[in-house]
């Protein structure tokens, strides 16, 4: 039997996309693969179809917060109770294509310094080789890595032991956050070459993206494009663009993410922003 993955998903007010992503999921698990449902609120009709949903066989814990605690505290729950030898999350907003579970874990089994190795959520137009080649790297048995010291938190596999030996999520710290602390330690991260797939339904890009219009995008707007000031779909769809873009050009130097180091980019960064505005969208 393979080694056992603990999948975390977390809903939350979205019947319409937990109707779609939880029954993929499952459709994806082998024999070694645990579902883990985590739900936050009281959304009724959320809350109907996850229950319904969760007695699948292949559903191994159900937990209800009837209080949004959104993502810290549901992954930590996992982290700390889960017992297999690898553990990830992937998004009620996500797809990951058929074969993901096995295609990462055989990553990871080849390579012990593996950290979070994940799915790629971008769309083809995003992939810019002449950026990415630089950060290509191949490891034993052929397994190749788009190297990047963070990845989304859908979609990833994580060894188990580097949460043991490392910790929860502290207060406030994001997955990118503890992705870094885990590069700064020695793991590497980053998405398997050729990409796993994951179709990221919150990409208006994609074809099955419930964003048909910015009336659609204004009633379920992502967290992270409230927080950005992002009103329509154009401009969801052009930060999408620019994110994979980034992450393309990102630093492989860690010490960039820690220290004084950070906090100057940080600052260049927020200048940025003031001065180009919302017309960069």
């Amino acid at each position: 039997m393979a080694p056992i993955v603990d999948v975390l998903m977390i809903t939350y007010n979205s019947p319409d996309y937990v109707r779609i992503s939880l029954p993929h999921l499952l459709s994806t698990c082998d024999e070694s693969t645990r579902i883990w449902l985590w739900h936050n609120g009281d959304h009724e009709e959320t809350l109907a179809v996850v229950k319904q949903l969760a007695a699948d066989p292949r559903v191994h814990r159900f937990h209800h917060s009837r209080a949004n605690v959104r993502l810290t505290p549901p992954t930590n729950w996992l982290w700390a109770e889960a017992d297999g030898v690898y553990v990830s999350k992937v998004d009620d907003d996500c797809l990951p294509e058929a074969g993901w579970i096995e295609r990462l874990r055989a990553a990871h089994e080849a390579n012990p310094a593996f950290g979070a190795v994940g799915s790629w959520r971008f769309r083809e137009e995003d992939f810019v080789p002449e950026l990415a080649a630089p950060k290509i790297a191949t490891f034993h048995d052929g397994h190749q890595v788009l190297r990047n010291h963070w990845v989304q938190g859908s979609g990833y596999l994580l060894p188990r032991a580097l949460v043991q030996r490392h910790g929860p999520l502290a207060p406030g710290q994001s997955f990118t956050r503890y992705c870094l602390k885990l590069a700064r330690a020695g793991a590497v991260n980053g998405w398997l070459f050729p990409f796993v797939r994951e179709d990221n339904l919150d990409d208006p890009r994609s074809p099955r993206s419930l964003f048909r219009d910015d009336e659609d995008f204004l009633r379920r707007m992502p967290l992270t494009a409230q927080a950005m000031g992002i009103t329509s779909v154009a401009q969801w769809a052009r930060q999408e663009h620019e994110s994979a873009l980034a992450v393309q050009r990102a630093s492989l130097d860690v010490r960039r993410y820690f220290g004084w180091r950070w906090k100057a980019e940080q600052g260049r960064k927020r200048v940025r922003r003031l001065v180009r505005g919302r017309s960069s969208w």
